[in-house]
């Protein structure tokens, strides 16, 4: 599934790093650092997983990653490109060409059949309907739900509904894909199946970025950055990381 809107170039640094970043939220003459100096690189191909509490900071420095929000300080380069001073447009732009959205709720619209669901980033890039269609039915192909391309979404299981999600966020062939507590909403069997899948999405070279409180998710990837009150406080390997934790 080729995207033919994004100009590819012929950058070779990693393709994220965040530089030394700050978010700050302001609550009267108070200020809480969501986010208190983030140095982070990853390369393509890698498949990384942040982890940490609820009030750690893990699901500011996915906005950020995601291009959903913007640091108050510091630098976000993606493949090259300096989004920290983007504006909204130039971000949606962002969101919608080079990174692959998989959230804990499937996100799915309701009244909306699965095809029509996981071709709507085509949609937003002004894809003629005969491409988007043959696209999205590759994209369910793949992940093993085709004959479910005219059910809505409450028509199918959570897991089915899932996999619609990784699809959408496949269909577009971005740089990255961002999954947020990806298992969040599902049973301990479709967890494994998800959690299967997305390390062979990995293995076939896609940059996978996981954001989980859970460490049984996170001990899927191949590295796992750890995130408490806004800071770095881990970053390595699996084997690493159990070390730690058990030391």
């Amino acid at each position: 599934m080729k995207n033919r809107n994004r100009v590819e170039d012929t950058y070779s640094g990693p393709l994220i790093q965040l530089i030394d970043i700050h978010k700050v939220y302001y609550m009267g003459t108070s200020e809480i650092y969501a986010n208190n100096g983030i140095d982070l690189s990853i390369n393509e191909g890698e498949f990384v997983a942040i982890i940490g509490k609820s009030g750690s900071g893990k699901s500011t420095i996915m906005n950020i990653i995601g291009a959903l929000d913007v640091p108050t300080s510091g630098q976000y380069i993606l493949k090259g490109k300096d989004v920290s001073k983007m504006n909204d447009n130039e971000l949606a732009t962002i969101r919608n060409q080079m990174i692959g959205f998989i959230f804990q709720q499937y996100n799915l619209l309701p009244k909306e059949r699965l095809i029509n669901n996981v071709s709507l980033p085509l949609l937003y890039s002004g894809i003629g309907s005969a491409e988007r269609h043959e696209r999205a039915m590759a994209a369910l192909e793949k992940v093993g739900i085709a004959d479910k391309y005219r059910n809505f979404p409450n028509q199918m299981s959570g897991g089915q509904q899932q996999r619609g999600a990784v699809a959408r966020a496949l269909i577009t062939n971005p740089s990255l894909i961002l999954a947020d507590e990806p298992t969040g909403a599902l049973d301990s069997r479709t967890s494994e199946e998800l959690l299967t899948f997305l390390k062979q999405l990995n293995e076939e070279g896609n940059t996978i970025v996981l954001i989980t409180h859970d460490r049984s998710v996170a001990e899927r990837a191949n590295r796992i950055v750890s995130i408490q009150d806004g800071k770095i406080t881990f970053d390595g390997n699996v084997e690493e990381y159990r070390r730690q934790v058990a030391g």
